[in-house]
């Protein structure tokens, strides 16, 4: 459940942004950067932490917006704004051939495995998957605060959209392993 940590800053910008916005996006880069600043001195390498340094170049952006202009438009579509900007990271990683998903497993898995067809398609999977969840995430929410349907619809689709793809993101990796080891004894 590793993968969660990266996710706290975005944690965070939900539980204060939703009341004051601009002191939830700092507190969200406060806390993305912290984590960045952590995880490097642990030795983490930087390609390792593509979510953590676009969390930060987000919540930078946003954390100037929104005390800039503290009564943007914009304020009113804070989640659909971050859920879409995760979607936006999610599919470029793909994009370029770097899922994010990879950094992430590759803290917890040997060196060995990192080249291994089955490791570099699972996380190809579950970057996917997390890139559709975001996706279809942000245009619920979007779809939510345009239609000011509130915050207990938000709440119910923040939560699906983070609940789902980790239970696939839990799941999926034995079951994909299991697969290739028997497709490899069926040959």
């Amino acid at each position: 459940m590793s993968y969660l940590r990266g996710f706290i800053p975005w944690i965070v910008f939900a539980a204060i942004g939703s009341a004051h916005w601009q002191w939830g996006a700092l507190a969200a880069l406060a806390v993305g950067a912290y984590l960045l600043a952590m995880d490097r001195k642990r030795g983490v390498s930087a390609d390792s932490l593509i979510l953590e340094q676009s969390t930060i170049a987000f919540f930078a952006v946003l954390s100037v917006i929104a005390f800039i202009a503290p009564d943007s438009g914009l304020r009113e579509y804070g989640g659909a704004l971050a859920t879409g900007w995760l979607a936006l990271t999610a599919w470029a990683t793909l994009a370029v051939r770097k899922p994010f998903t990879t950094g992430i497993a590759k803290r917890q898995a040997p060196p060995e495995v990192w080249t291994n067809p089955v490791f570099l398609r699972i996380n190809v999977v579950l970057t996917a998957v997390w890139a559709l969840a975001f996706t279809l995430t942000a245009a619920a929410l979007a779809l939510i605060d345009a239609q000011s349907l509130g915050s207990t619809a938000s709440i119910v689709v923040q939560v699906a959209g983070f609940a789902v793809p980790a239970i696939v993101t839990a799941q999926y990796p034995e079951r994909a392993r299991r697969a290739a080891v028997q497709k490899g004894a069926a040959r």
